[in-house]
């Protein structure tokens, strides 16, 4: 994986038949016979006659992924990585010295993995480039306006018959119809005065946030199975629902709290999010320049536009919420 990792880094020599072994540039140091470094940036790594400064290592860590950054923070995860570089040095000079970087396969590589690298360069160039404006920003902010809600809410679940919630040890099964009839008993205890949490404890079959008297805490959209999501944001707070059937049981939910997007605070991630679809609009008029062309005896008809979107996120948490 860190050998992958590393030979991403390296620039990459254009395969040709024309080109002779010895005027490949290295793995390592890309300008062969460059002066030499100066004594504030001196050779740290040295292998076949080719060399890496300070600064090149640090170019070459920089560019790994987190984890081998990671690994090598200290002097001798340095070493490590440094001797497993060594190793990747050598057997690329081997490589060079007998022509493999010519062979048809191993350059078609060489061009994609060089493609890649400048590909992905490019489009974080076109990110931070891009320059959103305000009227952009809160154009934005209004579309997406119901995807920043968020409440505080609360449930209890009974369990029926069959549920994805496994049934504790003893517990009785209860048909639908028992379930639905044990719910809507909660929620008249409930709306005549019975403390939520209380009941949740005592009643709830989600233990996780009956514990807790039920909370689930601040909930957003997309992360919560269909209806129950459903169920949460059409309350007003302070509202408690009917019953809610979900394939976990029947639930009596509350919203304690909603919470209106502020747009100072989701500024940020709204600018992030323009950078990355203006940088994909001009990604896409790019491709209109340059005439790009498929075969569609080889490649198929393309895809259908009104194809299936993909599904929410799923995220770890109580009953509620998508497993």
């Amino acid at each position: 994986m860190l050998g992958a990792a590393l030979w991403a880094q390296a620039p990459g020599a254009q395969p040709s038949s024309t080109q002779q072994p010895a005027a490949q540039p290295s793995l390592l140091h890309p300008a062969a016979g460059a002066s030499a470094p100066p004594a504030s940036d001196p050779v740290v790594f040295t292998a076949g006659g080719e060399t890496l400064t300070r600064t090149q290592f640090e170019r070459v860590l920089a560019g790994l992924p987190q984890q081998a950054r990671t690994q090598a923070a200290t002097p001798e995860g340095k070493r490590a990585l440094a001797d497993r570089l060594a190793d990747l040095e050598v057997l690329a000079q081997e490589a060079r010295s007998r022509g493999l970087q010519s062979t048809p396969d191993i350059a078609a590589q060489i061009k994609t993995q060089d493609d890649s690298i400048l590909a992905g360069a490019m489009f974080q160039q076109l990110i931070q480039s891009a320059q959103p404006t305000e009227e952009e920003l809160k154009a934005s902010f209004e579309a997406r306006k119901s995807e920043f809600e968020q409440v505080k809410a609360r449930h209890i679940l009974v369990r029926v018959q069959g549920s994805r919630l496994a049934a504790r040890k003893g517990q009785k099964e209860l048909t639908d119809a028992e379930a639905l009839a044990k719910a809507k008993e909660l929620r008249e205890r409930i709306v005549k005065g019975e403390d939520f949490a209380a009941v949740a404890k005592a009643e709830s079959d989600d233990i996780q946030s009956g514990a807790k008297g039920g909370d689930l805490g601040t909930l957003t959209r997309g992360r919560m199975i269909p209806e129950f999501e459903k169920a949460v944001f059409d309350l007003k707070a302070g509202e408690t629902s009917e019953p809610v059937k979900t394939q976990f049981g029947y639930h009596i939910v509350q919203v304690q709290e909603r919470i209106t997007p502020d747009f100072a605070k989701l500024r940020p991630d709204l600018e992030r999010d323009l950078k990355s679809e203006i940088a994909q609009r001009t990604v896409h008029a790019m491709r209109e320049k340059s005439n790009v062309k498929f075969n569609p005896d080889y490649f198929g008809p393309p895809p259908s536009s009104d194809a299936a979107a993909p599904a929410a996120p799923i995220a770890p948490g109580t009953p509620a919420v998508k497993k």
